[in-house]
């Protein structure tokens, strides 16, 4: 945990809980409360922001594929002709969070929807960085793609994993726990 992060409110009354999580992981509300419990409410909002960045990028990369590849409902926006680049929602949705943070109030700023909303603004950016370095349309050209598509995706795992860690190593802790109770 960071020096500057208060520690976690520890749990003191005795609990029944939940029964253990099946083999495959943990249930939904023991990862909920493990993230309220583990995790600052600053590092919250990055671990929502870490998340909402490596699923937009994904989903982002699956529909513009199958958009390439004339699949799914989903087309490219041109209106009067001009093709309109999913970056531009991205720095409309950062754009958004940067006047939140700096006019909202506290409570404002600090909503769960303001993260989600900067990783997901910042995901269809970066999606585009090529585009947007180059200043030509290289999305789908070899210099455009796949050292994107490995870094980015290494990032938001990384950065998602190094975030979420105390929740990680808490939901560890009890799924030893519950492997160690059922023997």
């Amino acid at each position: 945990m960071d020096e500057t992060e208060p520690a976690p409110q520890e749990r003191t009354e005795a609990r029944s809980g939940p029964p253990a999580p099946p083999e495959g992981g943990p249930s939904a509300p023991a990862l909920a409360e493990a993230f309220r419990e583990e995790l600052h409410p600053a590092r919250q909002s990055a671990v929502l922001s870490w998340l909402a960045f490596a699923t937009t990028f994904a989903s982002v990369r699956a529909i513009t594929h199958a958009i390439r590849d004339g699949r799914g409902p989903l087309h490219d926006l041109t209106p009067g002709g001009l093709h309109l680049h999913h970056y531009l929602w991205g720095i409309a949705l950062v754009s958004g969070v940067g006047g939140v943070t700096l006019r909202g109030s506290d409570r404002t700023r600090r909503h769960p929807a303001v993260a989600v909303a900067y990783g997901v603004g910042m995901a269809l950016i970066v999606d585009e960085f090529a585009l947007l370095l180059d200043l030509r349309d290289v999305y789908w050209a070899r210099e455009g793609r796949s050292s994107v598509d490995l870094g980015v995706g290494l990032i938001a795992a990384a950065g998602l994993t190094l975030e979420a860690r105390p929740v990680l190593r808490r939901l560890r802790r009890e799924r030893l726990a519950g492997r160690g109770a059922r023997r």
